[in-house]
């Protein structure tokens, strides 16, 4: 029972991961109806300008409490601003120029995008693995039963928290917002919307962007958790994250963040109890599963073909 409660924080530590980054995955799709391929690049991106911007102010363990909070905040804002710029620039070149194509053509910049992003920090910042000391220590026993050790640490609650408080502030900014009634208004019909006075290009790269910043809280998030990143966790977060979208239902909010818990149990309860080597089999076949029995995902709404 021990080891099960202990598991059962480490995934829904790392699904909240996962969760951050689908958010953005399903907002796209939800208005433009398109997966942004280079959404997990933005995360990549975000997790590196936060290491960046760690080890140029300095922050260690030994940093004290409020110090370190109003530096975090900084490094926060950071990189959800540049990050952001980035998810700009791909709606700009990638879909916007191509969105009256046929629909393989702006994935496809996409995924070229996703491409020179990595091959980009991998030239500037190298392809070695970055390390990162920790600068979060403690946590709370929350049981012991011999040697075993139930815990949460510090970093874990915060990573939970910042997420909780996330999902309510975007799924309050998207029903009670004038913005966010613009991105429901495009979501069901664009040139509706349109002829209605909305601004559908802002409110397209306003979704982009929002999707970034989020993006880039996940990438700080994993930068503290695992204290290593390199040029290629975005293609695996940003996959996984993917998954996590579509097993919620694509479209969803609430459902992207259910699919990254999902997932991320899913990977920790599987490399706990079997095989490390095949964590990410398990997921992928539980996304198979659900998508043969329900095929709109956990939480999303049937297709209606508009005639």
């Amino acid at each position: 029972m021990e080891y099960f409660l202990q598991q059962l924080i480490n995934g829904i530590t790392l699904g909240s991961i996962y969760g951050l980054i689908a958010i953005g995955y399903t907002m796209v799709y939800g208005i433009i109806g398109m997966i942004n391929f280079a959404h997990g690049d933005i995360f990549m991106v975000g997790a590196f300008i936060a290491l960046i911007v760690i080890t140029a102010l300095g922050l260690t363990v030994s940093t004290g409490l409020g110090l370190m909070f109003l530096a975090l905040i900084l490094v926060l804002v950071c990189a959800m601003i540049i990050a952001s710029a980035y998810g700009w620039t791909v709606e700009r070149l990638a879909y916007r120029p191509l969105r009256g194509s046929f629909r393989l053509a702006p994935l496809i910049t996409a995924i070229g995008i996703s491409i020179v992003l990595q091959n980009y920090i991998q030239i500037a910042q190298g392809a070695r693995v970055k390390p990162l000391q920790p600068i979060f220590s403690g946590g709370y026993e929350l049981m012991k039963k011999g040697d075993f050790v139930v815990q949460i640490s510090n970093i874990q609650i915060t990573i939970i928290t910042v997420t909780v408080v996330l999902m309510a502030v975007f799924s309050l900014l998207i029903a009670k917002t004038s913005l966010g009634r613009a991105q429901r208004a495009c979501e069901q019909d664009r040139k509706m919307a349109s002829l209605l006075g909305i601004n559908v290009d802002r409110t397209i790269s306003m979704t982009f962007v929002m999707g970034a910043a989020l993006a880039a809280v996940a990438g700080l998030m994993f930068l503290l958790y695992y204290g290593v990143i390199d040029f290629f966790i975005g293609f695996v977060a940003g996959v996984k994250a993917f998954t996590a979208a579509v097993l919620g239902g694509i479209g969803s909010l609430p459902g992207a963040m259910l699919g990254g818990l999902v997932i991320g149990l899913i990977e920790t309860f599987w490399s706990a109890y079997f095989s490390v080597e095949y964590k990410d089999v398990a997921a992928f076949a539980m996304l198979a599963i659900v998508l043969i029995f329900l095929p709109q995902g956990l939480l999303g709404k049937p297709e209606v073909e508009k005639v």
